[in-house]
């Protein structure tokens, strides 16, 4: 299968410091590629490089084959390829439904349109009973969710989620991987998405990375990045039994 996403060299420097270092990574069509690593491994440096919200030093980012490194966010988004952040960015005086139906905006929905989308898109992530809510009122579990129904407003054809289960206890991450299970096996969606949670690694994942100083340490399926040792020692340690 041709790959939808192909990240290739990826190399990143602030100020002299080296961020990522030759980082590739590639995601077929309809598959879920998960990416581990400690914090400061260079995760969310790579989805920013990824998806334009600042360019690679060095390296080429393609989506369905065409060359779209360093490409601005908003354009990258019309051309399929969403993103949601670790920390929430709702428009907090505004409410669930009209947070969604701003995304579904962004894309071209307009008036009636935008707003049924909305509505679907809110009921579809569990957020119906907190539409008319204003956003910066919901618990911490219910803006994790708001920020997945916008991205997932923009219709995206690449759906990149960076830590979208963090602090959720695990009855509220249940219903999210439910969510993210069914987007891949129903409708096809490609996905990438950094995780700590290595139930999760190992539920969703057809392909795992773990990144370590700003490169690739290991690359595999679930079970042999996992149990590989040179990951154990460098991120899992105690935490391997529980993965």
């Amino acid at each position: 299968m041709t790959a939808v996403l192909e990240a290739t060299g990826i190399s990143k420097s602030f100020r002299g410091l080296q961020a990522l270092r030759g980082v590739d990574i590639s995601v077929e069509e309809g598959q879920i590629l998960g990416i581990i690593g400690a914090n400061g491994a260079g995760k969310t440096t790579l989805f920013n490089c990824i998806t334009g919200n600042f360019p690679p030093t060095s390296g080429t980012v393609r989506l369905d084959g065409a060359d779209v490194t360093g490409q601005p966010a908003h354009r990258l988004a019309h051309r399929g390829m969403v993103r949601t952040f670790q920390l929430m960015r709702p428009f907090h005086t505004m409410t669930v439904l009209e947070n969604v139906e701003i995304a579904a905006m962004s894309r071209g929905a307009r008036g009636g349109t935008a707003r049924r989308e909305a509505g679907e898109t809110v009921e579809r992530t569990g957020l119906g009973e907190w539409a008319d809510q204003l956003s910066g009122s919901l618990p911490a579990a219910m803006q994790k969710r708001l920020e997945l129904a916008r991205a997932l407003a923009m219709r995206p054809r690449v759906l990149l989620l960076d830590e979208v289960l963090a602090g959720l206890v695990p009855a509220e991450r249940a219903p999210v991987l439910d969510l993210l299970e069914n987007l891949r096996d129903t409708e096809g969606m490609t996905m990438v998405f950094i995780e700590h949670i290595m139930a999760a690694v190992r539920r969703l994942s057809d392909h795992v990375v773990m990144m370590d100083s700003g490169a690739v340490l290991a690359t595999g399926s679930a079970d042999e990045v996992l149990t590989d040792p040179q990951v154990v020692e460098a991120y899992l340690g105690k935490e391997a039994s529980d993965a």
